[in-house]
């Protein structure tokens, strides 16, 4: 399993020693191979690299564009896929406004398609002819979490592969969760999702003001 952590803002990692800034490091077994994003492709054979990635995106924040954004230099075809789940509770926005949303934010990058799938993931990869898996790591919470999906997703499609990108620290601490919270709290949300995304929530979760008030 190869296993391919970005690195924006780091200049040197302790483990690894120092390296320019903005490369990519992939971990294979005991094989360590430095990848630096000027070469805006990861090494591949001659076919394209499909590589989607999947999320609840509720709604797309800063931190979404930032990992978007940088795995469009990736792969050669980025698939952002809305989960439609069934077992969790009801979504702020639908699945087709998540799409409206993306696609809104996503029109300027020509490789990047907005799709949305439900049941197994590497099902949905299959069908969509994907080899990657594209997923951001935020803490090391994240990371134990998004290890055991990988090596399920490992288990269950052995030519699957995951790639992990660290984010860029300005948004490494934003999730949709909290920007919903912090919007509801009447906090200021502007630098964390794009400016249509904050129109859509403050139409969402604005409150009427009461007659007389």
């Amino acid at each position: 399993m190869v296993l391919i952590v970005s690195l924006p803002d780091a200049s040197e990692d302790p483990c690894f020693g120092p390296f320019p800034i903005s490369t990519s490091v992939a971990i294979s077994a005991k094989i360590v191979t430095i990848i630096p994003e000027s070469e805006n492709r990861l090494p591949s054979k001659s076919r394209s690299v499909v590589a989607i990635y999947p999320g609840s995106f509720d709604p797309i924040t800063n931190g979404h564009l930032d990992l978007i954004e940088r795995g469009s230099r990736l792969f050669d075809r980025l698939i952002v896929s809305v989960l439609r789940n069934e077992t969790k509770a009801p979504p702020l926005f639908s699945a087709s406004e998540r799409m409206e949303m993306l696609r809104e934010v996503l029109q300027d990058y020509p490789n990047v398609e907005v799709d949305s799938f439900a049941g197994l993931l590497v099902d949905y990869a299959a069908a969509r002819s994907a080899t990657v898996l594209l997923r951001g790591i935020r803490a090391i919470s994240d990371y134990e979490y998004e290890l055991q999906m990988a090596l399920m997703n490992r288990r269950l499609q052995p030519k699957l592969e995951t790639v992990f990108l660290l984010p860029n620290e300005a948004y490494s601490f934003i999730s949709s969760r909290l920007v919903k919270e912090v919007f509801a709290l009447g906090g200021n949300i502007s630098p964390l999702v794009p400016a249509s995304v904050e129109a859509r929530l403050q139409r969402r979760l604005s409150k009427p003001k009461r007659k007389g008030a």
